[in-house]
């Protein structure tokens, strides 16, 4: 696992970068290969909200990490693309980016914290792309600040 030195200053463009390729969680081998890697990556509380707006229980995603083993990100071809990450403590951050799935477009929100040195997330939610009625501009792939 990654790890970070206890009480380290944190550079802003490097944790853009270590969190970036953690992305997109479960599917990456930097997130984590064996169910054992998995599961430190998640935090005692961590839940999600997926695309359908049903929340699944850390529990509920291990097992179903058991019984089959997530898709590769790269190895499926899925693009990654307008990351931005904004600090919320001293040791949390929320990172957003939008995800490909093929025809299937989302955008994604993690809440990451280190702990003893290595990351872990907190709450995670996808969310369907209707439409292109953004409000907001395309951030740029930007450190917290």
């Amino acid at each position: 696992m990654d790890e970070w030195p206890q009480n380290a200053a944190y550079d802003p463009a490097t944790i853009l970068k270590e969190l970036r390729r953690l992305e997109p969680i479960f599917h990456t081998s930097a997130f984590g290969a064996t169910i054992e890697q998995l599961d430190a990556r998640m935090a005692s509380g961590y839940f999600e909200i997926g695309a359908s707006g049903r929340r699944y229980s850390r529990a509920f995603i291990l097992k179903t990490l058991e019984s089959r083993p997530p898709v590769d990100a790269a190895e499926a071809g899925w693009e990654r693309a307008d990351f931005a990450v904004q600090a919320l403590g001293p040791d949390t951050f929320h990172v957003t980016y939008r995800l490909r799935q093929g025809h299937r477009i989302t955008r994604r929100s993690t809440i990451w914290r280190r702990n003893g040195g290595a990351w872990q997330i907190l709450y995670h939610q996808g969310t369907i792309v209707a439409g292109q009625d953004d409000t907001l501009p395309r951030p740029a792939e930007r450190p917290p600040g």
